[in-house]
């Protein structure tokens, strides 16, 4: 692993980027970070997850003032953070996705809510996607309720509704700021002292699960984690999963299905316990298990493969996390 030194004086913000085979759409990430941050006095991390696309060398070359950490190896979200972290000296830390893209004015309005309130420890931005529709930003800690209403499509079905919509808290379209569970890393805004009395990021998430974990510390700790609504950001979203080989990608969720599943059993495991997450993991498979009896009785053959292959992939899950308790050896 090398590091480009990059000696900075006193900060406001601490940006760290981990970047992960996303070289163009980092580039425009850094880009406009820096457009939109005047008045901000930045140090920006990018943590290099051995990219295969020359992202480090990109940013060695473009922007010099960047401190850039380059891995050998794939370390995953939590770990490649928590580097970061030892290297940040701003007074707040800011998670920025690589395909996230900063709206103007929305970095200083944050900063300025954070100063604000004292009693916040972590806030989050309302993202975006290509289209201007809005993606999950604001959401419910997991619960096997929670769980049965996404995976049931009643979520779905029912966005208006105070308890279908619950976990992604989309019935709330009153743009007002809120203090909810947790927020995406995609955008995290954090005070570094609150960030180190909490703890680094749990590095057994390798992706996924990581800052929901993340946040239910801030809470035990009595930080109160708050949605800015007015702090916008546009996220393209699984755009670094997207290049990861021989893996079962969703493109409902951008994400990638075995490792989410480890993710999802080992959070469980470890804030529920072993019958939660044995009852997570059978909701899933007992779900899909019914859904390609009912395709195949339709005769919809490929939907019926798609949920026998969740089964499967499911079953692994739990082979290789022993229920929730153990995280596979890194990278994933």
């Amino acid at each position: 692993m090398t590091q480009t030194p990059n000696p900075l004086p006193a900060t406001d913000l601490s940006v760290i980027v981990v970047s992960f085979n996303t070289r163009e759409i980092l580039r425009a990430c850094l880009q406009r970070l820096f457009d939109v941050s005047e008045g901000v006095r930045l140090q920006v991390i990018v943590v290099d997850n051995a990219s295969r696309d020359q992202s480090a060398d990109m940013v060695a070359a473009d922007f010099p003032e960047i401190l850039l950490i380059r891995s050998n190896t794939n370390l995953g979200f939590a770990a490649a953070n928590n580097l970061g972290f030892r290297q940040a000296v701003g007074q707040h830390v800011l998670l920025l996705n690589p395909d996230a893209l900063l709206e103007p004015g929305s970095l200083q309005r944050a900063l300025q809510y954070m100063a604000a309130d004292p009693q916040i420890g972590m806030g989050g931005a309302r993202l975006l996607d290509q289209t201007g529709q809005q993606q999950p930003s604001a959401r419910m800690f997991p619960s096997l309720l929670n769980e049965a209403l996404v995976l049931s499509g009643l979520a779905a079905r029912f966005p208006q509704s105070r308890f279908f919509g619950r976990f992604d808290r989309t019935w709330d379209d009153s743009g007002q700021a809120v203090a909810v569970d947790w927020v995406p890393g995609a955008f995290a805004l954090m005070r570094r002292d609150a960030l180190e009395a909490v703890g680094h990021f749990d590095e057994r998430f390798f992706l996924y699960y990581e800052e929901v974990d993340l946040c239910r510390r801030f809470h035990e700790r009595g930080w109160k984690i708050v949605y800015w609504p007015d702090v916008v950001v546009r996220h393209w979203g699984g755009e670094s999963s997207k290049t990861v080989e021989n893996q079962d990608f969703s493109s409902s969720g951008s994400q990638l299905t075995l490792w989410r599943m480890r993710s999802q059993l080992l959070y469980y495991r470890k804030h529920h316990g072993r019958t939660v997450a044995r009852l997570v993991a059978g909701l899933e498979s007992g779900w899909h298990r019914l859904r390609a009896w009912r395709a195949r009785r339709q005769g919809q053959l490929a939907k019926a493969q798609g949920s026998d292959r969740v089964v499967a992939l499911m079953r692994q899950a739990w082979l290789e996390t022993g229920g929730g308790l153990n995280s596979p050896p890194r990278p994933w």
